[in-house]
């Protein structure tokens, strides 16, 4: 059977969970679009309740689950990117609990605190799995992880990434109890370049809003640290800045 209206209650249901975070955890799922998005979702052992799928746009293997399939005038409605690769896949969405987070002796994790933007959220996590950090923390979050932005700008990286929320008192006690050594981002005169400071050991470096930085509530739980620049402005985007770290980080621990 293909479906052609959008007033199918299906569609109407889907149409809710796309547009509409609350509905979203409400029903305890999340959203993707897209072939290699989907393609990530699964293997990494997200669990597909169903799929809505345009067949005269989709290319790829049919996924084993319960599909249904839609026209393209339908599909080019209720999909966020257009005619993105002809499939949407709704999941059953699994809170990771950063209580439940082992790290590893070594261990490098970024924390964003209450990132706002969902296109910088998913930047960072395309390049924390890029250059393999072990966990993203994000503490009093702002935005959907789940966010279609998120998974568009992330291509599919938050799937296979260690993603954890939680109150920066629960992250510092973790940090603490973890030993980890933590690094701030305030804008400083003290602040130490992120080259000279050593990245090797189990490593946090945090980074605040896009518009206002860290909250007090960091300020002296760490070393600060700053990114050197040539130019004459004083500070980067939240995306960019977090890449730079992360690359410094593999960049030390490539070291001979």
């Amino acid at each position: 059977m293909l479906i052609e209206s959008l007033q199918n209650e299906k569609i109407k249901r889907l149409t809710r969970l796309l547009s509409k975070n609350q509905e979203r955890k409400k029903a305890g799922v999340f959203i993707v679009e897209g072939l290699q998005e989907n393609r990530r979702a699964l293997e990494f052992g997200n669990q597909a309740e169903e799929f809505y799928i345009c067949e005269s746009i989709f290319a790829g293997k049919l996924p084993e689950a319960k599909i249904y399939f839609v026209s393209e005038k339908l599909y080019e409605k209720m999909a966020y990117r257009g005619t993105t690769e002809g499939i949407i896949g709704i999941y059953k969405l699994e809170q990771k609990n950063l209580k439940d987070f082992n790290p590893e002796k070594d261990a490098a994790v970024i924390i964003l605190e209450s990132v706002e933007k969902p296109g910088n959220l998913g930047a960072i996590l395309r390049s924390c799995e890029a250059f393999g950090i072990n966990a993203l923390i994000v503490t009093d979050p702002k935005t959907d992880f789940y966010n279609p932005n998120v998974i568009r700008s992330s291509v599919g990286c938050l799937f296979g990434m260690n993603i954890f929320q939680a109150s920066n008192t629960e992250t510092l006690e973790f940090l603490q109890r973890k030993n980890f050594n933590i690094f701030t981002t305030f804008m400083s005169e003290n602040a130490q370049n992120i080259q000279k400071l050593n990245l090797k050991g189990r490593s946090a470096i945090l980074f605040g809003t896009e518009h206002s930085g860290l909250s007090d509530f960091w300020k002296d739980k760490g070393q600060n640290m700053v990114i050197p620049m040539a130019g004459t402005i004083d500070s980067l985007n939240l995306s960019n800045a977090a890449a730079i770290a992360c690359y410094e980080i593999l960049r030390q621990r490539l070291e001979t």
